[in-house]
């Protein structure tokens, strides 16, 4: 099987969140507005994304029509410009104070005109939407210019892409340039709507320091069928990278009088940590909510690290503590808490404050008594699903006690699971000690949020970290102190390049690391930084400006939270002013749509802040002021493919289907030797592997087949095929180890419905962990899980890894001079699954496992007396009588085929 060769990708994720303007035609082919142009062009300069969406239409039909302009954007984004051209005649948008702005939108909403343009459609995406009356044969353009600071997360950036256009378009084009001057150390991109043929249309080229990704499909390409103006693309692009680091881990980069200095020094060694897990219990977490909590938190409990030391508190209308002290994460200690963790049931009522109270005094106590090592950083760690209903409920008075209690000497972090709770309440409390907020939404991977949130949090390496720059050379420089540094993570300081700073910008960097201070030195020369960013193709103008008004706006924003009355005035008016001053849509600000006469006058569009039902990253204090949102989507998913058939009730088992040319074999007879047998050619894509000729029994039509738990290709010019039946194992079995492919299959078998319950495939290069069950598929990468759910399209290329999954649910793994491996899942009650094996050719010698000693030397022997459908199997010095049956073979789906092989069982 030919498999492409994927484009080499650096080592930060960096996430482009790009939506491709959607114009709804249920719409377009009914109304006649045709879009006959769509281009989306981003540059990426040091992590800073610039995006412009450009959409053209034209009216086709004989009287005036509606066209509708819809955007998804990343909530991290501003909108910084949106513009109609109609007939020659620009009509912009044009951003204000939210106050100036408030008339218009009232007088607006009083007319009953639809105000709001921008609305909350997701976990990590913002819709912005604005339609116009296009008279016969007229065209409009459309464009959205919107900036974001990408954020490293877990390792890496990410750029994400909603493709939408939910019709085929003349001209469509994407372009990303990226420009990383500390270079691009890997690279990778995903999609949730490639095919094999879109592939063709996508290409990706890089250097050392810049990429470029086009994708620009033809009509053909993005036709479901010939002739149909039915588009296959509907899904997401996620570019994902990383840059090169050293053990400084420090990066100043300057141009046109502005600096941001990138901190994420590698190499450090974990900091021992003390947590204290604050689970609430309350009657609202009954069912779904408690289980994934029990779930995540026996997952999170494994991920402790030797040094560390955590207890467990449990809280609803009581408080209880597990221990009454912490205890070290020994393998004793964890599983016993993970004993007590399925034990959690959910009743009562809600007493965050006591609960809150509890874990600080703990903390305190145990440091009092000197339980907790030296050097350690100690995390609260509370998930709730609402608000307080017992003892305080005063939620301000809640949050005076807890800043108090901590009083700085530990880091909180608040999960609010659902939309129950107040996001607000929990920001402010977070913000108030150190730690941040998040929501985590109730979905099927609600347990794996909660477990992607802890990774964030698993490995802290610095403390107290301050960055120093000499008073001549700088001024308004952004936040330059932290109280904690992650793993995976990065810090950024932006600021102004004094007019007579020196030609050397120097910088000095301080921390704790565990039992000692540390000091980081970076020095950048300010004219050759100046010329790294002089290339057009790759930056827009004075970007790096931009950044540090972006960054500064972002951070005051955040500021404003746990700030004083007096204080948060003073924020607010630095950040509407600068808001103002850079034309960015933010809490503060409003833009203003202007239309042709005759039509509404204006729409206004805001920034929508996280509360109610719409999550954002805008801080929820200001969730009085916001109105409906924009957005970009980010939601970073794998790109895998598993397959769910139905079938009938027999067909319930896992297979194991290798189909790439055998090894050499000894002694098995050719199947001709079977006169009873009669030969059916089985046909095989230019794609796949061929599969020959097998020969199949003739068997009564009453006597029904079924599907083998595990399906083998023999070793041998043949192409023959052993079926497994497992009897005796109950345990996770090593189905498959090769060292040299850097591969390993692993699973749980059940023997009494003769189906697999999981199977998990590790690569080790790239990293990556593909666990399946009958449920879904979650891929773990860069220490980030995520979910899919079997029948999801996706289409994702990592270096040296291309995992793809089609609608019918079929997931391969495959890759240059690799195995390629694919995961299947069947609808019916037994719920199993199959696995499939193409390309074993690239199996090594070293190949070993329950299953790949069939790749190693085998021997056949017939039995003495025995007829032709009689064999002994010698594998490995063991003997395994074989017998020539009848089975069905999956691999091209239900009904199946019928094939002929040697079953046998272990």
């Amino acid at each position: 099987m030919k498999v492409p060769v994927p484009a080499h990708i650096g080592s930060i994720v960096l996430v482009l969140p790009l939506l491709l303007a959607v114009l709804q035609t249920a719409s377009a082919q009914k109304n006649g507005i045709q879009i006959y142009s769509l281009t989306v062009d981003s540059k990426v300069s040091s992590r800073f994304a610039h995006t412009v969406i450009t959409s053209r239409v034209v009216n086709k039909a004989e009287e005036a029509q509606e066209a509708i302009f819809e955007m998804e954007l990343p909530k991290k984004a501003f909108i910084t410009n949106f513009s109609m051209i109609i007939d020659g005649v620009t009509y912009p948008g044009n951003i204000k104070e939210k106050a100036t702005a408030q008339k218009q939108y009232s007088e607006a909403v009083a007319r009953g005109e639809s105000a709001g343009l921008v609305k909350a459609t997701g976990r990590k995406m913002e819709q912005f939407q604005v339609s116009v009356s296009v008279a016969p044969a007229a065209k409009v353009t459309f464009e959205l210019v919107y900036e974001e600071l990408l954020k490293r997360h877990l390792g890496v950036y990410e750029l994400l892409l909603k493709v939408r256009p939910q019709q085929v378009v003349k001209h469509l084009q994407m372009d990303i340039h990226i420009f990383e001057p500390q270079g691009i150390s890997f690279l990778e991109t995903e999609s949730s709507f490639m095919t094999n043929e879109l592939a063709d249309a996508l290409i990706v080229s890089q250097n050392k320091t810049k990429a470029h990704i086009l994708f620009k499909p033809t009509l053909s390409q993005q036709q479901k069928s010939p002739g149909q103006q039915d588009t296959v693309l509907d899904g997401n692009f996620i570019v994902r990278y990383d840059v090169t680091r050293t053990l400084s881990g420090g990066s100043i980069q300057i141009e046109n009088g502005y600096f941001v200095h990138y901190f994420a020094p590698e190499g450090l060694p974990t900091m021992p940590k003390n947590v204290v897990f604050v689970i609430d219990k309350s009657g609202s977490m009954s069912g779904r909510k408690i289980q994934q909590t029990r779930e995540a938190l026996i997952k999170i409990l494994s991920d402790l690290g030797p040094k560390d030391q955590f207890n467990l508190i449990t809280f609803s209308s009581e408080v209880t503590q597990w221990k009454p002290q912490l205890v070290p994460a020994s393998t004793e200690n964890v599983d016993e808490a993970k004993r007590y963790a399925a034990g959690i049931h959910a009743s009562g009522g809600t007493n965050i404050n006591e609960a809150m109270l509890t874990a600080v005094s703990r903390l305190k106590s145990d440091n009092q008594a000197e339980l907790l090592s030296e050097g350690s950083v100690s995390l609260i760690i509370l998930l709730t699903d609402g608000d307080p209903t017992m003892g305080e409920t005063n939620p301000r008075k809640i949050q005076k006690n807890v800043q108090e209690a901590i009083d700085g000497q530990y880091s909180l972090f608040c999960l609010g699971f659902g939309f129950d709770v107040s996001y607000a309440f929990l920001e402010k409390m977070a913000l108030d000690n150190g730690g941040l907020a998040r929501r985590i939404y109730e979905d099927s991977d609600s347990a794996l949020q909660l477990q992607d949130f802890y990774q964030e949090v698993a490995n802290p390496l610095l403390t107290t970290v301050a960055f120093q720059y000499p008073s001549n050379a700088v001024e308004e420089v952004t936040q330059d102190n932290f109280q904690l540094f992650f793993k995976g993570s990065e810090m950024v300081v932006a600021g102004k390049l004094r007019d007579k700073s020196p030609d050397v910008l120097s910088a000095i960097v301080k921390g704790k690391m565990h039992k000692q201070n540390v000091t980081f030195q970076t020095k950048s020369s300010v004219a050759k930084q100046e010329e790294e960013f002089q290339s057009p193709k790759y930056i827009f103008h004075n970007f790096m400006e931009r950044l540090w008004a972006y960054l500064t706006i972002q951070q005051q924003l955040e500021q404003m939270v746990s700030a004083s009355e007096a204080e948060s005035q003073v924020l607010k008016d630095r950040a509407l002013n600068l808001s103002l001053e850079y034309n960015f849509v933010t809490p503060l600000t409003s833009m203003v749509v202007t239309k042709p006469e005759g039509q509404e006058q204006s729409q206004v569009a805001e920034k929508p802040v996280e509360d109610g039902e719409c999550g954002t990253c805008v801080p929820a204090s200001w969730a009085a002021e916001h109105l409906p949102v924009l957005g970009v989507s980010m939601n970073l998913k794998w790109g895998f493919s598993m397959l769910k058939w139905r079938g009938s009730p027999s067909h319930t088992c896992p297979l194991f289907y290798p189909v790439t040319p055998p090894l050499p074999r000894k002694g098995l007879p050719e199947p001709t030797s079977f006169p009873s047998f009669s030969f059916r050619t089985i046909a095989s894509s230019p794609s796949t592997s061929p599969i020959f000729a097998l020969p199949l029994l003739s068997l009564p039509q009453e006597l029904a087949l079924v599907a083998p738990p595990v399906l083998l290709m023999l070793p041998g010019p043949s192409m023959d095929r052993l079926c497994v039946n497992i009897k005796d194992s109950q345990e996770p079995m090593n189905l498959l180890s090769d060292p040299d492919q850097g591969i390993e299959v692993t699973g749980q078998y059940n023997t009494e419905k003769a189906c697999f319950h999981w199977i998990e495939v590790t690569f080790k290069n790239p990293q990556v962990r593909v666990h399946a069950s009958p449920e879904q598929v979650v891929v773990t990468r860069h220490r980030r899980n995520s979910a899919y759910k079997w029948k999801e399209t996706l289409y994702s290329v990592l270096p040296g890894l291309k995992m793809t999954m089609n609608k019918t649910g079929l997931l391969m793994l495959s890759g240059p001079d690799k195995v390629t491996i694919s995961l299947l899942s069947l609808d019916d009650p037994g719920k199993g699954l199959l696995l499939l094996l193409r390309d074993t050719d690239h199996f090594s010698s070293h190949v070993n496992g329950t299953l790949g000693q069939f790749y190693q030397d085998v021997l056949w022997e017939t039995p003495e007396g025995a007829d032709d459908n009689k064999r002994i199997l010698k594998v490995q010095g063991k003997d395994y009588s074989a017998t020539r049956e009848l089975k069905l073979d999956y691999q091209e789906g239900p009904p199946g085929k019928e094939i002929s092989c040697w079953s046998v069982e272990l």
